[in-house]
């Protein structure tokens, strides 16, 4: 009888359509802790168990069940509807909101490149959200936030986002400007008087607001040593000449439909006497990358953004304002002094101001001493590529250029607000109803146009623009690749990295009657690992989410 008592319970347990919980572990403990019944207990179990399923039947089928008509067979799963994965035990991963079924492969494609990119680079944790016309539709973690405590990541983890701090700086900037509270193109002496005024080469020039969101204002990066900078420029610059000049030659004979012969060969560079040229031609000698610069690591509190201009404020200019793109992050720090000036408030108000604006309510400035919930940690390997915790650093010499904390979905948000802003200047004519954008049509265009001179270190296709890069649309040949205009910022700090990408809808004026902004998808990727590229893999998420929207 027990046998017949286990056999039902077993049935039951295993009855079509009930949840197959925890992978098939979940009440295991229970079964094999099942007591063992004495012969006394058989009969009277027997025979209430006999009667309690007869009452059953009867109540349920309104009959016997041999009486009924035959059940159809359950019907099978639905191949398109995505069903909840069953993760192995002790795997890491965040439960997911449900998806929009019409997602469903983009998601499982790209769930599947993050699990590759995390591996090959073997980062501990990272994050992922994508919204599709101003709606989340897919944010998830894999891996872990905290692998001491084997804390999973989760669309909630919050994480060091790095450079993607510039774009929340330029949001601020281009506010006062819209006010009229600040002057682009005005010396940034006029707002900040404790910044010296600055000399090139004998010559006076001058620094100005835009220059510096551009990274043109000359003001050094972490690396200290100007030779070296200087050298690696003009290394990059003769390399990129001399591709450029075999591209054209090639174009050339491809035009005049025959072959090179030795007197047409591309021209070999000559010898060069000059001493200096000599030197641009030779590979530079090794330069230090950001992650070995000590002040990467500076463990100094600053109280405000006029104290951190000493860090830099008495060091020269690396080149002439204006003319050479060189990525700095003190300039960003300069940037926050002169919010602090024209808005009449310290650079970290009015940025939870705008924060709070935007409904970033995650979004903070990091410091250690608060209780940040759901804050991850972050992790390096070392030299014998064993995993280590990164060590302590104050980010309040560069809250502005990268010092905030944030998750995925503020992220999101915030690219939306920016889209919105983009695209809303489109729709006035179809929809007369549609609220402002937190910054003006004309505003986030200029913010969006790429700027002269200027480079994109996360994609040679693009450039700088203003504290965003930028790669415009383009296609050289029918039926072959066509290059897609979106907007970018990755981020790269100690035991982080990160991206947010904003991929815009390609819009048909004459179609766009009935629908409303933000058009377009956005993706955010943040990671507690150092060095990790994400830009490339946030353009393919984003573009596996448009193919099936456009499905």
């Amino acid at each position: 009888m027990y046998r017949l008592l286990s056999g039902v319970t077993a049935l039951g347990a295993a009855t079509p359509g009930a949840p197959a919980r925890g992978c098939g572990r979940r009440w295991a403990h229970q079964r094999a802790g099942a007591p063992t019944l004495g012969p006394g207990w058989v009969g009277g179990l027997g025979l209430g168990l006999g009667l309690g399923l007869a009452l059953g039947v009867k109540l349920a089928g309104g009959g016997l069940r041999g009486a009924d008509p035959a059940q159809p067979p359950a019907a099978a799963p639905d191949p398109d509807t995505p069903q909840e994965p069953c993760h192995a035990p002790g795997t890491p991963h965040s439960p997911e909101p449900p998806p929009a079924r019409c997602f469903a492969r983009a998601i499982e494609s790209s769930r599947d490149l993050l699990h590759r990119i995390k591996d090959e680079v073997g980062a501990p944790g990272i994050v992922v959200g994508v919204s599709v016309d101003g709606k989340e539709v897919w944010s998830e973690g894999l891996g872990y936030a905290d692998v001491e405590n084997r804390v999973p990541c989760k669309p909630e983890t919050v994480m060091r986002i790095a450079s993607i701090s510039k774009s929340l700086t330029m949001v601020a900037l281009a506010k006062l400007w819209e006010a009229g509270k600040l002057d682009l193109d005005a010396p940034v002496q006029q707002y900040v008087p404790e910044f010296p005024e600055k000399e090139y080469e004998g010559e006076k020039v001058s620094v100005t607001t835009r220059l510096l969101i551009s990274h043109l204002s000359g003001i050094r990066h972490y690396e200290k040593d100007m030779k070296k900078v200087k050298e690696e420029k003009a290394y990059k610059a003769l390399k990129m000449v001399k591709g450029t000049m075999a591209a054209d030659h090639g174009k050339e004979l491809r035009d005049k439909g025959g072959r090179s012969s030795d007197k047409d060969d591309f021209p070999k560079a000559k010898p060069e006497q000059d001493g200096e040229v000599k030197c641009r031609n030779s590979k530079p000698g090794k330069k230090k990358n950001d992650f070995e610069q000590g002040e990467l690591y500076l463990k100094e509190k600053f109280e405000n953004s006029i104290e951190s201009l000493r860090l830099f404020k008495n060091d020269p200019l690396f080149f002439k304002p204006g003319s050479q793109f060189l990525y700095s992050t003190f300039g960003y720090t300069l940037l926050a002094a002169i919010v602090e000036r024209a808005s009449g408030y310290k650079y970290l108000d009015y940025m939870q101001k705008i924060f709070h604006d935007l409904d970033m309510l995650t979004t903070v400035q990091e410091e250690n001493e608060p209780v940040i919930y759901n804050r991850a940690r972050f992790y390096v390997y070392n030299k014998k590529k064993r995993l280590i915790n990164t060590p302590y650093v104050d980010n309040s010499y560069k809250w502005a250029g990268g010092g905030f904390l944030s998750t995925v979905g503020d992220l999101l948000k915030f690219g939306n607000a920016m889209l919105y802003g983009y695209q809303v200047g489109l729709f006035k004519n179809a929809n007369g109803n549609l609220l402002p954008g937190y910054l003006k049509p004309e505003t986030m265009v200029m913010i969006w146009t790429p700027v002269p001179n200027t480079e994109m270190s996360w994609d040679k296709e693009g450039k700088y623009a203003m504290a965003w890069g930028v790669v415009e649309k383009k296609q050289t040949y029918g039926s072959c690749r066509k290059q897609r205009h979106y907007a970018s910022h990755t981020g790269g700090a100690v035991g982080a990295s990160s991206v947010l990408l904003v991929l815009p809808e390609e819009l048909d004026t004459e179609a766009i009657s009935n629908k409303v902004p933000p058009r377009g998808i956005i993706v955010s990727i943040i990671c507690n690992m150092q060095s990790v590229g994400l830009n490339s893999t946030a353009l393919k998420i984003a573009l596996e989410f448009d193919k099936d929207r456009s499905n």
